[in-house]
């Protein structure tokens, strides 16, 4: 079971996307907004968390064929929660395909395993008794996840 501790979400989704900045694609135009007028703590693994975001953004470029918009942002949300949006101007997603996002062992990439996403739905859901789902997509246009917790 992972050990949890008491982090600042919003400090560490921008840690996380400002350490990938560097590591990824330059023709990746990275926005971050923070909608909250508070700091926003919560139990969590850090490590698993923070793998969370890398894997969403990752797939994000890969769509983007590393050329394109990554937007990420916190909201408020119902129920003393936040919302984070990871949002992508790549090839978006057919109803259909959005349907197995999540299912192990599917994949729309010619290598991997088809898991990554699958494991961010457990870590979100399982360990962090938040969610993870496609909020928006459309083919040809892009795709927005978002967690909740």
């Amino acid at each position: 079971v992972p050990i949890m501790k008491t982090e600042n979400i919003p400090e560490l989704v921008n840690q996380t996307t400002e350490y990938l900045k560097k590591r990824i694609s330059t023709k990746i135009n990275w926005s971050f907004k923070n909608n909250l007028n508070y700091e926003y703590y919560q139990n969590i693994n850090k490590n698993l968390f923070e793998w969370v975001i890398e894997n969403l953004c990752k797939n994000a470029v890969d769509s983007m064929v590393g050329v394109g918009n990554l937007h990420i942002e916190i909201s408020a949300h119902p129920k003393s929660m936040i919302a984070i949006d990871i949002t992508d101007t790549g090839k978006g997603m057919s109803k259909q395909i959005q349907r197995k996002v999540f299912n192990a062992g599917f994949s729309t990439k010619k290598r991997g395993w088809g898991l990554g996403l699958t494991l961010a739905k457990r870590i979100i859901e399982t360990y962090h008794h938040g969610q993870i789902y496609v909020k928006e997509s459309n083919v040809g246009q892009g795709t927005t996840f978002r967690i909740v917790i």
